[in-house]
């Protein structure tokens, strides 16, 4: 018996957009069902995301389609390429060149929904904060940061800069660095998770008896939802910041053999991005190691 694993229910809408920017109604109710979700937690969920802008909404029932909105889908892909760059740290095909990457801003209190905004999303792609409004980075995030400055009006209050010799305190080797700024423990701890839910999973892929569709939508999303956990967190750091062996490397390792599965499993008749997201992207980076 395979663990459980909990995925929100705005998570699987996502996990089910297709390549043209569609949701089969049937399709969600149906892997929501299988992940205990009702119907009912599913209506409100979509009534949610509707009222919000990210989907609209054509059809009634299980005969009703979404559409993402324009802005949706361009926030999934940022997530695409932070797992690319993942499995590219993983492979040795991103070697640390040793700059640190900072950035510093200065919002006054009269836009403080775009300073929060702004912090959060520093800290959401891997910034650790050094000080007051100063935030460093191990890896070149200058395009999300500005991109986000600019879509929260804060452009004129930043500022990005770089260096190869950063102090704090008493630490100055990037390793110890590392161990200071950023929750490692915490972090591999969701990667010890995420490789004890996936083992179970794989199996299942690999074994002798038949998935069906839906069966296998569900092990896609739970999977999916269970990288999130421990990825979201996570400040991709260079391997040489980072304590070895890293769980990270191994879970995505197993996540990767997954992907490969359910990708020639997969029937491809209006397939979801996610089976196309991440078996592409798993592929590409394999590709590129074996050159």
């Amino acid at each position: 018996m395979t663990d459980h694993i909990e995925t929100p229910t705005r998570m699987l809408v996502h996990a089910l957009v297709r390549e043209d920017g569609t949701v089969d109604a049937d399709e969600l109710y149906t892997v929501a069902n299988s992940l205990g979700m009702s119907d009912q937690q599913v209506r409100l969920c979509l009534k949610r995301l509707v009222a919000e802008g990210r989907f609209t909404h054509e059809g009634r029932g299980r005969k009703a389609r979404l559409c993402a909105s324009a802005d949706t889908m361009r926030a999934l892909a940022p997530n695409a390429d932070f797992l690319r760059h993942a499995f590219r740290q993983d492979a040795g095909l991103a070697p640390w060149d040793g700059v640190w990457h900072l950035a510093a801003f200065a919002v006054p209190e009269s836009a403080r929904t775009a300073r929060d905004s702004l912090r959060e999303t520093l800290v959401h792609l891997g910034g650790a904060p050094l000080q007051g409004g100063l935030y460093v980075c191990a890896n070149a995030w200058e395009p999300y940061v500005e991109e986000a400055a600019h879509r929260l009006g804060a452009q004129d209050a930043l500022t990005l800069l770089t260096t190869t010799d950063l102090r704090r305190g008493g630490a100055q080797e990037p390793a110890e660095l590392a161990r200071g700024l950023w929750p490692l423990p915490e972090i591999a701890d969701r990667y010890h998770r995420l490789g004890r839910l996936t083992r179970p999973r794989l199996k299942r892929l690999t074994g002798p008896d038949a998935l069906s569709p839906s069966a296998l939508l569900t092990v896609a999303v739970e999977l999916a939802a269970e990288l999130t956990r421990a990825m979201e967190p996570d400040p991709l750091l260079p391997p040489e910041l980072l304590p070895q062996p890293w769980p990270g490397t191994q879970a995505r390792q197993l996540i990767a053999q997954c992907w490969a599965v359910l990708h020639e499993r997969d029937s491809g008749e209006a397939r979801p991005a996610l089976f196309r997201r991440y078996a592409d992207i798993t592929r590409e980076v394999a590709d590129r190691a074996a050159r």
